[in-house]
């Protein structure tokens, strides 16, 4: 599988194909990000030869945990690694580079997680950054039940799977900000205009200013510890017996 030339070449290609259409047409369905992140797992397996199961690490101010996974066995090596500080999914999100290992390999640099991978039958693990947000980075974790389970076909691969869904997870985490800041600005409009209303209802009862309607109102708000918006949204019902649409 080294040789780029193999004839398999086209066939696993296309699976990569596949897998990220998949994905993509998943954005389009899902708006959880937990799903998502799931869905790269399952995609995963069917991108690249030899791979049993899959996981995803993500590492948020420091602290390494596992989104999403495929099965317990993947997330219990995955927290062998998170116990020690290392590992090739650690490695992977730290370096920012492909890591592929054997499980002879992984004997002399992680005994313990080489112990309990041969236990849950697993031999060989591929590991490839991905950076989901400008605050999330972590890696997707490849585990093989064979030895020698993945070569540099697999490395390409993956890289070529994960660039793309990199990609589309960054695209999605932009939309989904976009649209938070949209409801917050939404909500922030309605919150001025109901303040503004009860503005101009008190304004003419106590024959007072724009500025000092306001203050009584924040003072009142203040007393009764209510949130502004909520103070002027109930004085506003109250005087014209409508109360504000949100």
């Amino acid at each position: 599988m080294d040789n780029m030339r193999d004839e398999s070449w086209p066939m696993v290609l296309d699976e990569v194909t596949g897998a990220l259409e998949t994905l993509i047409a998943a954005l389009d369905k899902i708006d959880d990000s937990a799903v998502l992140l799931h869905e790269v797992c399952e995609q995963v397996i069917r991108a690249v030869p030899g791979v049993d199961e899959a996981s995803i690490t993500l590492i948020t101010d420091g602290v390494p945990t596992t989104t999403a996974t495929t099965s317990e066995a993947a997330a219990a090596l995955d927290r062998d690694q998170y116990l020690v500080g290392d590992g090739p999914c650690l490695q992977a999100a730290r370096t920012g580079a492909m890591v592929r290992v054997s499980i002879a390999d992984a004997a002399e640099r992680w005994p313990v997680f080489a112990k309990d991978s041969a236990k849950a039958g697993f031999g060989s693990f591929l590991s490839a950054p991905l950076v989901v947000s400008d605050t999330h980075a972590g890696a997707v974790n490849c585990y093989s039940t064979r030895d020698h389970g993945f070569a540099e076909l697999d490395e390409k691969l993956l890289d070529l799977y994960t660039t793309a869904a990199t990609a589309a997870l960054r695209t999605y985490n932009r939309y989904q900000h976009a649209h938070e800041t949209a409801e917050h600005l939404r909500t922030a409009l309605s919150s001025r205009a109901v303040i503004d209303q009860a503005k101009g209802i008190l304004m003419p009862l106590r024959r007072i200013p724009a500025d000092e309607a306001f203050t009584l109102l924040v003072e009142q708000s203040q007393r009764e510890n209510v949130k502004l918006r909520d103070l002027a949204a109930r004085f506003v019902a109250h005087a014209t017996g409508v109360t504000p649409t949100t």
